[in-house]
């Protein structure tokens, strides 16, 4: 088995190249889809997430407000830490259990946004970093994903240095130019992943 760190700034494209390595069939672990599973209704996440917020959280269907949370703790440290202090573990928790689950010959690729801020690197064999220029990044979360510059500029802010993410890079992929440049590179990374394991 050989374990990746997939990380990048948001608008990147870290997505699209997990969307990519799971296409080859590489065994993705979602940080942020089983984030978002450990806080729905009726679990523990959830009641936790409440208890240290308040009801106000919660939207009429009982599901968390994930904006009117955004709201709260993307304006305050403080609180952000309080909410990753019962997010992070239970994430822990359910990626190590997948992990467990894939066989010897995997490719494990851990799709973790805050790699590089969580000091996460040496979890891994192999620490990819999605790299796009901030220009890049900013044109491409207001042009394909609405947000306002303002929104764009404040979660751009909220993470790593792009100069911390390439620090701790194993290997590099430069997103700043169309799809179709990024594939190749992609299919390179992988082919890269396979042999580490034919050599275990």
């Amino acid at each position: 088995m050989v374990t990746v760190g997939l990380t990048g700034g948001i608008g990147a494209g870290k997505s699209e190249v997990s969307r990519l390595l799971s296409s080859y069939g590489a065994v993705l672990i979602d940080a942020d889809r089983i984030a978002r599973e450990v806080v729905e209704p009726g679990t523990p996440g959830l009641a936790a997430v409440v208890a240290e917020f308040g009801e106000d959280v919660l939207a009429a269907d009982g599901s968390l407000d994930r904006p009117r949370l955004g709201g709260i703790v993307f304006s305050d440290p403080e609180r952000l830490r309080a909410l990753n202090a019962i997010v992070h573990p239970l994430v822990r928790e359910r990626s190590a259990a997948l992990e467990a689950g894939a066989g010897p010959d995997a490719v494990v690729v851990n799709d973790v946004p805050l790699l590089a801020e969580n000091k996460l690197a040496p979890l891994y064999d192999v620490v990819v970093v999605v790299d796009a220029a901030p220009g890049t990044q900013l044109d491409r979360l207001v042009r394909l994903r609405g947000m306002t510059e303002e929104e764009a500029r404040a979660r751009m802010a909220a993470q790593a240095e792009r100069g911390e993410r390439l620090a701790i890079a194993d290997v590099v992929i430069d997103n700043d130019g169309p799809l179709e440049a990024l594939e190749p590179q992609v299919r390179r990374l992988w082919e890269q992943l396979r042999q580490n394991i034919a050599k275990s």
